[in-house]
């Protein structure tokens, strides 16, 4: 089993992927536009002290304490699943994963390997990031001549 964690999830979700992938439902024009309304425009700046930076246009991200926000996420990652096919089982939580396997041979520990090859290259495509650091693998068996390590992007998942 890997368990894996999105870093900066909702802050790091580009407004024009959102919107594209929203059309790709087809989800009604009316709508597409209302959501567009409510990401775009927004600007931020930086407080510090009573030192203000100059207000900057905000690109990427979902608000965070609306409503609206944990629906568009899912939707933002709802085809993740298609896309780790190979034989392992995804389950998605809010911005974190759990991708598992049962390992009877070292061709099912390559499979799990595989999808989570392919899991990594769904979140590149779509501009997001695991938080390495945070990725862990646990094993269950009886078996430990069948305990692999996995890595994501070269880096070896820390087994607990």
């Amino acid at each position: 089993m890997i368990y894996t964690d999105l870093e900066k999830a909702f802050d790091k979700i580009p407004h024009k992927s959102l919107i594209n992938k929203l059309f790709s439902y087809g989800l009604n024009k009316d709508i597409i536009s209302w959501i567009e309304a409510f990401l775009n425009n927004r600007k931020q700046r930086v407080r510090i002290k009573s030192i203000f930076s100059d207000w900057v246009p905000v690109g990427s991200g979902i608000p965070q304490g609306s409503l609206l926000g944990p629906i568009l996420f899912v939707i933002y990652i709802n085809d993740l699943v298609e896309h780790v096919n190979n034989g392992s089982d995804l389950y998605l939580y809010a911005d974190d994963a759990k991708l598992f396997s049962f390992i009877k041979t070292m061709e099912d520990s390559a499979t799990l390997q595989k999808d989570l090859n392919s899991l990594t290259q769904w979140m590149e495509t779509w501009l997001l990031r695991l938080n390495i650091g945070k990725c862990k693998a646990i094993s269950y068996s009886r078996r430990p001549e069948l305990n692999t390590n996995y890595s994501i992007s070269g880096v070896t998942v820390e087994n607990i």
